[in-house]
């Protein structure tokens, strides 16, 4: 999923490790074609399961 769809949301991307960035936004992006939720409820999921998904990565 391209960054700009969730432009209106990038205070919530800014302090994200670029490799979180990244995975919260295709994590955002599967949500919105698989669900109907709104691209802020799919972005904090996103970022939600990147950061798990990361921690997971680091042990």
């Amino acid at each position: 999923m391209n960054q700009d769809a969730f432009d209106d949301n990038q205070s919530n991307l800014a302090d994200l490790k670029p490799a979180v960035k990244e995975k919260a936004l295709e994590i955002a992006g599967k949500l919105l074609t698989e669900k109907s939720i709104s691209k802020e409820d799919a972005l904090k999921e996103g970022i939600k399961q990147a950061e798990e998904w990361f921690f997971d990565l680091e042990g």
